[in-house]
């Protein structure tokens, strides 16, 4: 498969493909007729990598767990501690974020009752629903 169609497969850019390509991430093609050729391997290989990169691994981290790969099950147990650190940071970020939704759900909860007062009332009162304190 050439390298426009795994860039267009991947959703990834021909630059990206061959940037993972300098770093190690993707094994070099073979070449016919002085054109990439990739195996139709590389694209589940490069969703994972996609993956990996949305839940905040660092490029260093993805080529040591690229590294490992090549060198097989050997490393199966360094791999599988990567991805259970990486698994923890997700959670903790995710726990993090839901702090964020929960704050945003209140501030939204007290504008609805501030414009219901307003309404209510028919007149207007100074918004002190942004004061940190508040």
């Amino acid at each position: 498969m050439k390298i426009g169609e795994v860039a267009r497969r991947t959703g990834l850019s021909i630059d990206t493909l061959r940037y993972y390509e300098k770093l190690g991430l993707i094994d070099p093609p073979w070449r016919q007729g002085g054109q990439r050729a990739y195996d139709d391997a590389i694209v589940p290989w490069l969703g994972f990598i996609k993956m990996l990169k949305a839940t905040g691994m660092p490029l260093a981290d993805v080529e040591t767990y690229a590294s490992l790969r090549r060198k097989g099950d050997d490393t199966s147990a360094e791999r599988r501690g990567m991805l259970e650190r990486q698994r923890a940071a997700v959670l903790a970020k995710i726990a993090e974020l839901q702090e964020c939704v929960e704050l945003l759900d209140y501030k939204i909860m007290n504008y609805a009752e501030i414009e219901a007062r307003h309404r209510a009332e028919g007149g207007r009162k100074e918004d002190e629903s942004d004061r940190p304190d508040k």
